[in-house]
């Protein structure tokens, strides 16, 4: 793959490592800084002219100032002649602000779209947008990753799929991906009637639609960052009688050891998440366990360059791919 490029962005080396080792490729050589007034500067430091570049950066924990310096970036390798420039978004968090669904608010995926593509981007990359139709913002194509039949591997590793395993959606909004979910492991779903009343990060659980009593119960979500959600649901589905609970979450933008502590007191028998964002706090709980999603990005990457449809990629997934998914990760668990 000699005419491509991966770069990193501050909050992505890891992420970018991982996915250059999946290829054999060498990370491009790139420096960046934030100086102490707040000013982010960066700098390519080799010749990218006519190369396909991809730059690896999430917008996570610290979105502003990671969006920022993912603009600076594609403005750099436009200015340095590169062929054609891919914006690499493991986790796109302002996806959240994908609606006007309050009066003089602000539709923050959209601004962030237009900006992106202002500043002179080809084609981005991204996984489990909080809603499909963020794509539409785009002009520009989109490569929606799901993350769904990784997830669903390890579950199978996990020997968790069989007849007692329902599916947990933790509200009527995610319901449509916890049935594609379930479909793809073969088993029923359930629902979390939630509402949220303002902007406090928590949701109330009002009932639970669905049998889980004497079920071993997966809540699946996009993403978390209290835990609050996870939580909740995990308590209503034990008030149902379900044996055992477990999550499993796309993303997961948790800074908080409080969030990680609330986790370890909960009812919560598992939580699988990814490396879209680095979070070295999930390190500290024993039922927190972080599978890369650094092969499935690297693989987009070689099927865009080899003019493969992604849809192609899906239907040939390598055991090797969920092999670099896993490596390091316990596929062991003890359910009661």
């Amino acid at each position: 793959m000699p005419d491509i490029k991966i770069f990193a962005g501050r909050t992505s080396t890891s992420f970018a490592d991982k996915m250059c080792a999946y290829l054999g490729v060498e990370k491009g050589q790139s420096f960046s800084k934030k100086f102490s007034e707040g000013n982010i500067y960066v700098r390519v430091d080799e010749s990218i002219r006519d190369k396909d570049v991809y730059i690896v950066q999430t917008i996570g924990i610290d979105p502003n100032d990671e969006f920022t310096e993912l603009l600076f970036w594609i403005d750099a390798f436009k200015r340095a002649s590169a062929a054609n420039i891919t914006a690499v978004i493991p986790y796109y968090s302002y996806a959240k602000g994908d609606k006007k669904d309050e009066p003089r608010v602000s539709i923050r995926g959209k601004v962030c779209a237009d900006c992106i593509e202002k500043v002179g981007v080809d084609r981005v990359i991204t996984m489990d947008l909080h809603a499909p139709q963020v794509q539409g913002f785009f002009s520009k194509p989109v490569d929606h990753l799901q993350y769904r039949k990784v997830l669903a591997e390890y579950a199978r590793r996990l020997g968790i799929v069989n007849d007692d395993l329902v599916v947990v959606s933790p509200d009527a909004g995610f319901a449509k991906n916890a049935r594609q979910f379930a479909a793809e492991l073969g088993c029923l779903t359930a629902i979390g009637d939630k509402t949220r009343s303002d902007h406090s990060e928590h949701a109330e659980i009002l009932e639970i639609i669905g049998d889980v009593k004497n079920k071993n119960c997966l809540i699946v979500d996009d993403f978390t960052i209290s835990g609050g959600t996870l939580i909740d649901v995990a308590e209503g589905l034990m008030d149902k009688g379900a044996r055992n609970v477990l999550a499993f979450l796309s993303h997961a933008a948790v800074t908080s050891p409080k969030t990680v502590e609330r986790i370890n007191n909960s009812p919560l028998k598992l939580v699988v998440t990814t490396d879209t964002v680095e979070c070295p706090v999930l390190a500290h709980s024993d039922k927190i366990r972080v599978i890369s999603a650094a092969p499935l990005f690297a693989q987009t990457v070689r099927t865009i360059h080899d003019r493969k449809t992604t849809q192609y990629m899906y239907g040939h997934l390598e055991q090797k791919l969920y092999d670099a998914s896993f490596a390091g990760v316990s596929t062991h668990i003890d359910l009661d």
